[in-house]
């Protein structure tokens, strides 16, 4: 008995390798893990594909109640967590295989393409990519400004950053999680392109520090994987105003480009 992770990759439910959909198709339980990423379908798209229920797993689950949903079933079943790209895009996924260890669980690991493959269709080189950063959504008493400082330190080494853009799905409303409570799940919310360029600047307005400016190249991207993929190359304030669609979005500031580079974002420029 196991608790498989499966990658589902970037675009649909034909995205899931052979030895994965094998896995789907033996499982006693398979939930889609709801809250890191999303697909691009329906979750009753991936019920049909595989002829069998899918359960969802959100953010309370995976933290909260693993232990009594998914590893202890594990124990006697074999237990199937789909994964929105690779299983090990969000470190939540490394916590889940430590606590499966701790309680003698067996896990197997399916990968698949995540957003860091993807990148590569851009043409900027994938050993030039510096840390990859986030950026998280802005509220009363929260306005981060890590991924300023990421995108300074890769571009002093000339590296390109890449940076991941807030998703809240299914999550608590801020006033149940200050009383200690689930509660309601609020509106899912997509961080676009957009917003984050603006969070960005204004970090750059309060710090004047020089690392980026309307005139600073950037890509916007969205939906990277799926066959209706956006892919935009230009300067910051141009971006702004560029729209990118439905979600899924991400964020690439370019460090030093070498040739080939500036060639293949030829491709993806607009004036």
């Amino acid at each position: 008995m196991t608790l498989y992770l499966v990658g589902l990759g970037l675009d649909d439910e034909k995205d899931i390798t052979v030895k994965g959909l094998e896995i789907v198709k033996r499982s006693d339980l398979v939930y889609l893990e709801h809250y890191t990423s999303i697909l691009g379908i329906e979750k009753e798209t991936l019920e049909k594909f595989y002829a069998k229920p899918v359960l969802l797993a959100d953010r309370g689950l995976v933290e909260t109640r693993a232990e009594e949903e998914l590893l202890l079933p594990a124990k006697t079943k074999d237990v199937a967590l789909l994964v929105v790209g690779d299983p090990f895009g969000a470190t939540t996924h490394t916590d889940l295989v430590l606590r499966a260890g701790a309680l003698g669980v067996r896990v197997e690991i399916v990968h698949n393409a995540s957003i860091m493959d993807a990148v590569g269709e851009i043409g900027l080189e994938r050993y030039k990519y510096g840390k990859t950063t986030s950026i998280p959504f802005w509220d009363e008493g929260f306005e981060p400004e890590t991924a300023y400082g990421v995108i300074k330190e890769n571009a002093a080494r000339g590296c390109h950053t890449l940076c991941l853009l807030d998703i809240k799905v299914a999550e608590p409303s801020k006033e149940d999680l200050l009383k200690g409570a689930e509660g309601k799940a609020v509106q899912p919310r997509f961080m676009t392109v957009n917003e984050a360029l603006k969070i960005l600047l204004e970090i750059e307005k309060r710090r004047n520090e020089g690392v980026l400016s309307p005139d600073t190249l950037a890509v916007g991207v969205a939906r990277l994987g799926q066959r209706d993929h956006v892919i935009v190359a230009a300067p910051i304030g141009v971006l702004l105003a560029h729209d990118f669609g439905a979600p899924l979005h991400s964020l690439i500031v370019p460090g030093t480009l070498q040739a080939m580079e500036e060639e293949a974002l030829v491709r993806w420029k607009i004036a």
